[in-house]
């Protein structure tokens, strides 16, 4: 077996690493730097080119140098219209409601660009190993979902590679920082701030064994809203003094972005810096120059609110690991924008003490990536990765319910089944619809998937049993299924990139989660209660078919004047009123099952219809609604 490498696919800049005997060895690359910005330039004649010889250009070729690709990846189109009007290059709405970047006509899809980058980082490894590499770990913030792990996997696989596992990068991380830890049990917090993203994984080491306990995030907050925060204000001021907004011509907004990182960069040594941009612009009257000095205590006021952001997932983690401030024994900071002062002063004062000195921020996810890659082809021994799933998963059911079948931070690879039915009689057909998000009903979480199970042979409603089963593989992949138990006849599919969420999406989902909980509970019973209503007046229709000549005249009228009670409650849609039809006719069911008893009928156990003793005990009722 050849080498795997592992691969750190950044927003801004990228990594490549290999296990060098029971050493992962970071691997510069043709310039002779550890890592590469993932830059992609379209020059005239046709050539492409990646890293550091596109960024030297990207000044005099604004349009055609993409940067930060990876904010795109996953995602629709309508998804990221904020993303497009921040970049320099155009960015449209290609097939499938995918976001394309066109260059001269030609339209890139983001995996295709990111391609590129991956695919220079395995030339930086076939040149340093002498030999040709087929296979890669490749990393991917923890908050990403299936479609974005799905596009990233894609990528690798345009370039070239067998994406051999996707990994976390806070998992990446705490596997290099632990490796020669292995004989110490430790519980870890890894900060991890890149370029676009924010991940924030609470992880359990030891004897070999790196257990994720929980990890959260925002798959849209990094070092580029950082710089934004630079660009705006001097965009601002510049546009106070001379009229002109340089955010508008893509060759001056190039300049603004280069300027910001580079005082971003320098406030992190410095307490000033000066931004000195001589012929930025032009009027009439002659050209325009900015200066402006920029004080870290300036920055950190631009920047207060992407600050603590990133802190509210923090105290998310760590309060779904279980887990205290005083429990964690290390904070690690992952990503170059950890290296901005403020950052790491929060994260300390927010766990009590010292972060980590012990990783290269820039390169530790790699050297993970590369450390996995050891693992799988057998050359690192002892080891074992315990990841979790960000976002629980499961299927809309009758009422509009989500019913959850994986919950968010589950241990990953896992399969999860379970049996529903049909809503109508002689229902034909499922439509399984699959959900990720944290709310309680169907329609306000994210639909990430549709398919339908056809061929269903007519039946009483409740009859049919439809196993739904969850697979989420060790690349946080999912494959849902359905089968029809009575008939063998099953679909699947894989869930595709088809869109993403976004990380507006995503916090909107948490904090509705949290903010509505009250209401979330409200409507699931709400949706239950007229569910049992709807499942009460089938079954007492039934029974009274079947045993309707064994009661009196009297219990009849009873039972058939609650069950009209019922039915107008349920139209009614008034709960408190369906719970009062619901008593009414249980316990005109009780006295006429009672009488009939007394008279020693037969059909013991017919009478009183109970929910779910008319269907099996792996079967709910409240399940697909027909599918016209």
């Amino acid at each position: 077996m050849g080498k795997i490498i592992g691969i750190d696919l950044g927003t801004t800049n990228s990594c490549v690493s290999v296990m060098e005997g029971n050493e992962a060895v970071v691997i510069p690359n043709a310039e002779g730097k550890r890592t590469t910005p993932s830059i992609i330039a379209f020059v005239e004649g046709g050539e492409i080119k990646v890293g550091d010889p596109a960024k030297r250009q990207a000044v005099t070729n604004p349009t055609k140098t993409i940067a930060s690709i990876k904010r795109f990846m996953g995602h629709s189109f309508s998804e990221v219209s904020a993303e497009a009007k921040r970049v320099s290059y155009k960015i449209v709405k290609g097939d499938n409601n995918t976001p394309r970047v066109d260059i001269d006509g030609r339209l890139y899809s983001a995996q295709e660009l990111s391609a590129m980058t991956l695919q220079k980082m395995k030339k930086t490894a076939e040149d340093y190993l002498g030999q040709t590499v087929t296979e890669a770990v490749i990393t991917v913030p923890a908050y990403f979902n299936d479609a974005q792990r799905q596009a990233t996997k894609e990528a690798g696989e345009i370039a070239g590679l067998k994406v051999m596992r996707i990994i976390n990068e806070p998992t990446a991380a705490a596997l290099a920082y632990g490796l020669d830890k292995k004989g110490k049990d430790q519980k870890i917090a890894v900060y991890d701030l890149g370029g676009g993203t924010f991940d924030i994984s609470v992880l359990e080491l030891g004897d070999g064994v790196f257990e994720v306990l929980s990890t959260n995030g925002d798959t849209h907050l990094g070092g580029d809203d950082f710089d934004h925060e630079i660009i705006d204000w001097l965009a601002d001021e510049f546009k106070t003094e001379e009229g002109i907004d340089l955010r508008l011509d893509p060759m001056s907004l190039q300049r603004l972005k280069e300027a910001a990182e580079k005082a971003k960069i320098e406030l992190s040594s410095s307490a000033e810096t000066e931004i000195n941009l001589p012929y930025v612009t032009a009027t009439a009257s002659g050209p325009k120059h900015l200066v402006k000095k920029l004080t870290r205590a300036k920055f950190e006021q631009l920047t207060d609110s992407l600050v603590k952001r990133s802190m509210a997932p923090v105290a998310k983690a760590l309060k779904d690991a279980g887990l205290s401030v005083s429990d964690i024994d290390e904070v690690i900071l992952v990503g170059g924008s950890t290296r901005m002062p403020r950052i790491a002063e929060e994260v300390e004062k927010f766990f009590g003490k010292k972060a980590s000195k012990g990783v290269n921020p820039d390169e530790v996810v790699a050297i993970g990536a590369a450390i996995q890659g050891g693992v799988l082809s057998g050359d690192v021994k002892d080891v074992l990765l315990l990841d979790v799933t960000p976002l629980s998963l499961g299927i809309e059911t009758m009422g509009g319910v989500m019913t959850t079948l994986i919950e968010s931070n589950t241990t990953i690879p896992t399969k999860k089944s379970q049996v529903f039915s049909t809503a109508a009689d002689s229902q034909p057909t499922v439509e399984i619809h699959v959900l990720q998000g944290a709310r309680a009903m169907a329609a306000d979480n994210k639909t990430i998937g549709r398919f339908h199970l056809d061929g269903i042979p007519p039946a009483p409603r409740g009859v049919p049993q439809i196993e739904v089963t969850f697979d989420i593989d060790a690349n946080g992949i999912i494959k849902v299924s359905a089968t029809d138990k009575g008939t063998g006849k099953s679909h699947d599919i894989r869930i595709e990139a088809s869109s993403g969420l976004t990380a507006e999406e995503i916090e909107r989902m948490k904090k509705d989660a949290e903010a509505n909980a009250d209401a979330d509970k409200i409507a699931r019973e709400r949706a239950e209660k007229l569910n049992e209503a709807d499942g009460m007046i089938f079954q007492t229709e039934t029974q009274l078919k079947e045993l309707g000549s064994k009661l009196s005249d009297e219990n009849k009228v009873a039972v058939e004047y609650a069950l009209t009670e019922l039915r107008m409650a349920h139209q009614s849609q008034d709960i408190p009123a369906i719970q009062t039809a619901l008593d009414n006719i249980n316990a005109a069911w009780k006295k006429a099952t009672e009488a009939m008893y007394a008279q020693g009928e037969q059909g013991q156990g017919e009478a009183q219809p109970q929910g779910d003793a008319a269907q099996g005990d792996n079967v709910e009722d409240v399940e697909f609604e027909e599918v016209k």
